[in-house]
């Protein structure tokens, strides 16, 4: 099997991160839920893993950092304890739907939208953004990378556009965090969400969000928390505030372990891999008769994805025939961002995305690109 579906999950992990769950799972007990040494060495693993995705992020502090079990949980989090009727709420089409559904809910609320378009390739105009703000407008959320076409938002500009007019600037990084260096201080970002099972390289079930100090969420859940029993309210203390409930542990071990990897590796060593596998295949593919490839490859400021089409078959029948006839693993249809596919004008065809891990090689980017050929052929 040749896996290039990484920008759904990254199969491939760390042998370290498989060891820290398997450890987890033998040893771990409940953090917060006693003083054993079951529940206090899970509190130490989950407080290490906060302290490392803190440093990761540049967060000010630890406690900062809440955890989820995915991008989806952290996105509804921030969007429904955000925003109030009567707030304006800049967007745009490249969002996934863990940004527009709940977004969608809030407007059905009250709360007033508006979604910046993009041109051919799928790139934004920071002119039409700074352009959208009106006296009611309460933040820009965004996403960091496309999952469709690859391309990068400019976060600096964005946090920019924030700062001038005194919004909140909440970022997906669902696509970006372990790819690409995130600094919440510099970029002026007030929410960062993110995952741990794609390029953060940690289990499936983990994830978070990083919330600026200052910057008050109304909680999506409330209940068990190991403090204030009593209270009839959830605690308001960070980051107990956003995290009622069992955490999972075992997941957060290794998450640990692949923020560890990754900080051994490096990121810039890992994403230069990734973008030159990404390149390799595209340069071969773009040239191939009949195939259409979608995003901006004028510029390596992007992630490592390649969304194509095959004439005008269904990008389905594409997936499934490099699926069983090469055992080429890649991801079909609209990917979970409907508007992307209406601006690139692909809803009914959908896009066949290779996307790219530094753990594939330059042998199988080549057999994909065969692949491709033989299919056309």
């Amino acid at each position: 099997m040749i896996y290039m579906d990484s920008a759904a999950t990254t199969m491939q992990k760390p042998e370290s991160v498989r060891q820290a769950v398997m450890h987890a799972i033998g040893t771990l007990g409940n953090a917060g839920r006693g003083a054993s040494s079951p529940a206090l060495d899970a509190s130490r693993v989950i407080y290490g893993t906060r302290e490392k995705l803190a440093r990761f992020f540049h967060a000010e502090n630890a406690n900062r950092i809440v955890f989820t079990a995915n991008s989806t949980q952290s996105l509804n989090t921030a969007i429904k304890g955000l925003f109030v009727p009567g707030d304006h709420v800049i967007t745009t089409v490249l969002e996934h739907n863990s940004v527009l559904r709940p977004l969608y809910e809030c407007r059905e609320k009250g709360v007033d939208l508006t979604f910046l378009g993009c041109d051919e390739k799928g790139n934004i105009s920071y002119e039409e953004m700074e352009a959208a703000v009106h006296a009611n407008t309460r933040a820009i959320v965004c996403t960091h990378a496309s999952n469709v076409t690859g391309n990068l938002v400019d976060l600096q500009t964005v946090g920019e556009i924030a700062g001038r007019h005194k919004l909140l600037f909440v970022v997906d990084a669902s696509q970006t965090a372990g790819v690409w260096p995130i600094d919440v201080q510099k970029l002026g970002i007030d929410v960062l969400c993110f995952t741990g099972h794609k390029s953060l390289l940690g289990p499936q079930g983990t994830g978070g969000m990083y919330v600026r100090t200052g910057v008050e969420i109304h909680p999506l859940m409330s209940g068990g928390s190991g403090i204030d029993t009593y209270n009839p309210c959830h605690p308001r203390k960070m980051p107990t505030a956003l995290e009622a409930g069992t955490q999972n542990g075992h997941g957060l071990a290794g998450l640990g372990a692949a923020l560890a990897y990754l900080e051994e590796t490096g990121i810039d060593k890992i994403r230069e891999k990734e973008l030159a596998l990404m390149r390799q295949f595209y340069e071969g593919v773009s040239r191939i008769f009949d195939v259409k490839v979608y995003g901006d490859f004028g510029t390596d400021q992007r992630s490592p994805v390649v969304a194509l089409n095959v004439g005008e078959y269904d990008s389905s029948e594409v997936s499934d025939e490099l699926n069983m006839t090469y055992g080429i693993v890649t991801r079909p249809g609209a990917h979970c961002a409907p508007l992307m596919h209406k601006a690139l004008g692909t809803v009914s065809q959908g896009a066949v995305r290779f996307s790219f891990s530094h753990y594939n090689t330059e042998e199988e980017v080549r057999i994909a690109i065969q692949a491709i050929k033989e299919l056309i052929q």
